[in-house]
């Protein structure tokens, strides 16, 4: 459970789906001039050097963000914080979620994130000091039960677990049900690897069945390197806010000319 460390994957171009689309999100919530609520389940170090060894092992920052940093427009939120980022911390600098949301939301609106690995968790409570954050070393599901609903009750909640743990393809859909009875009127977003495996299958099909109105903004590239079991990125959005599907398909057209 404590052995993920997203330094290996930073980058990569399930990052770019998922953080061109929560980029976007958050920028379109920040339009009504009222304070929301961030709240993310697993958030990594929020910042990580492509320049590290254990990204250069991978290389699967290659095949993502520096293939893929054109396709965004230079006023896209993903773009400005990208900018704003390397600027002040290096060009080999690319910012996670927690980092994403840091620079995008403003001194009224609320930001809790959950990171349980004690090193993950240093990296992201010092990359996060200049910013009014809240950074837990707890399980982020019992934390954002303990935080629903949230005040302000406009917001985003990011569920982005690494899966190491089989079982949580089984326990997501019971934790999202519980999410969403406590908190109808949030954006629930759950990213999911698309895998050669199908173990995604059966929970996006509960999901599906029980959120029929849900956004499930999913794309498929080439594995980042031979017999690698991820194929592709989802991201499943209840309560998905206004013109995300056409996001959304925007960035699968680019990413489509891949394969």
């Amino acid at each position: 459970m404590l052995s993920y460390q997203h330094i290996y994957h930073a980058g990569n171009m399930a990052d770019v789906h998922k953080h061109g689309l929560l980029a976007w999100m958050l920028a379109y919530l920040t339009r009504k001039d009222k304070p929301l609520s961030y709240i993310e389940t697993h958030a990594g170090r929020a910042s990580y050097d492509l320049d590290a060894a254990e990204a250069r092992k991978t290389g699967e920052a290659a095949r993502g963000i520096q293939r893929a940093q054109s396709w965004f427009a230079p006023d896209h939120p993903f773009t400005r914080v990208l900018k704003q980022v390397r600027a002040e911390d290096g060009p080999q600098t690319y910012p996670g979620s927690p980092m994403i949301a840091a620079r995008l939301l403003r001194p009224a609106d609320t930001i809790h994130l959950a990171e349980l690995h004690p090193r993950e968790h240093g990296a992201l409570t010092y990359a996060m000091s200049p910013y009014p954050v809240t950074c837990h070393q707890r399980d982020g599901f019992d934390m954002a039960h303990s935080l629903l609903p949230p005040m302000p009750r406009r917001g985003l909640l990011l569920i982005d677990p690494s899966y190491e743990i089989k079982d949580d393809y089984d326990e997501i859909p019971r934790h999202i049900a519980k999410f969403t009875r406590a908190w109808n009127v949030g954006i629930v977003a759950l990213w999911y690897p698309v895998l050669t495996s199908a173990l995604h299958v059966p929970m996006l099909k509960t999901l599906s069945k029980t959120y029929p109105d849900a956004l499930r903004a999913e794309v498929r590239f080439p594995p980042a390197r031979p017999g690698h079991g991820m194929i592709g990125s989802g991201l499943f959005v209840i309560n998905p806010p206004f013109g995300l599907d056409a996001e959304a398909k925007r960035l699968k057209d680019r990413i489509d000319t891949l394969n």
